[in-house]
């Protein structure tokens, strides 16, 4: 599914909050290496994801049928298993790894992308400080 539209271009990007609500960032479809990215940018800091992630992610949860946690760690962190972040890394996803495509700034997948998927109306998300879940619709 092509969602370049929805999330706009690095002109008009999609803003978005973070899963507590409390942090602003943008979002937006880029092409890097002759291939579709997004773009994640917040404040100074900008992550790359693989697009595919969308798709990967709804499968996974439509699969699963029930929450998850989403385990947000940054890159060098370990993760907690049976979390989105962690699944965002696992050579057992569709990617067989990282799904961050930027060395030093590949984590934060359970930050970033899913409020992403719950503006594109793929998922449901909690918004408590802290533990957050996801689930699709």
């Amino acid at each position: 599914m092509n969602y370049r539209e929805k999330i706009g271009t690095k002109e008009n990007p999609m803003v978005l909050k973070t899963p507590p609500q409390s942090s602003e960032y943008t979002m937006h479809v880029d092409e890097k290496d002759g291939r579709e990215i997004l773009v994640c940018t917040v404040k100074s800091t900008v992550l790359h994801y693989d697009i595919r992630c969308i798709e990967d992610l709804h499968q996974m949860l439509k699969k699963r049928g029930d929450w998850i946690e989403l385990g947000s760690k940054d890159e060098k962190v370990e993760t907690k298993p049976d979390t989105v972040e962690h699944w965002g890394r696992s050579p057992e996803n569709p990617v067989g790894g990282w799904y961050g495509l930027r060395k030093g700034f590949k984590g934060r997948f359970g930050m970033y992308i899913p409020p992403l998927m719950e503006a594109l109306g793929l998922a449901e998300v909690t918004h408590n400080k802290r533990g957050n879940k996801m689930k699709a619709k």
